[in-house]
């Protein structure tokens, strides 16, 4: 795996993949089309934030690169490399129990909060991809 050097790209599948965590400096890319809908990344060493149509999807602290994200009507999944452990929040429907999976074991379920927003948080090793897939 590795990092997207352009910030933010469609996948031959569908999925889109995002961020840069390699970076120094703060970048972003927004207005990007795919399907449809418009994103918005930022992304550098401390953080990585993605928006679709100017509503908050994705955030992981410190920075990530994320491949082949999908969103379904019964949740997401994705693979999230990083240089080091990592927070991540996602949003989802609110006050709805989430089962939650790393690299294919379940780590349990959790419950949004009135917002919608999950966090979790995911051990990493760099150069090394990890799936995530959080489902109803």
């Amino acid at each position: 795996m590795s990092v997207v050097e352009s910030l933010i790209c469609k996948e031959n599948d569908g999925t889109i993949s995002f961020g840069n965590y390699l970076l120094d400096a703060k970048s972003k890319v927004s207005d990007f089309e795919n399907a449809g809908d418009l994103y918005k990344v930022k992304s550098f060493r401390e953080i990585t934030k993605l928006e679709k149509n100017e509503r908050f999807v994705y955030e992981s602290v410190p920075g990530t690169a994320v491949h082949h994200l999908k969103e379904t009507g019964s949740g997401m999944e994705f693979e999230v490399e990083g240089a080091q452990d990592v927070q991540i929040t996602v949003e989802m429907e609110a006050d709805t129990v989430y089962e939650i999976e790393i690299d294919g074991e379940s780590i349990g379920t959790m419950k949004t909060n009135l917002s919608g927003k999950l966090s979790l948080s995911v051990e990493l090793e760099a150069g090394r991809g990890v799936s995530v897939k959080i489902v109803k």
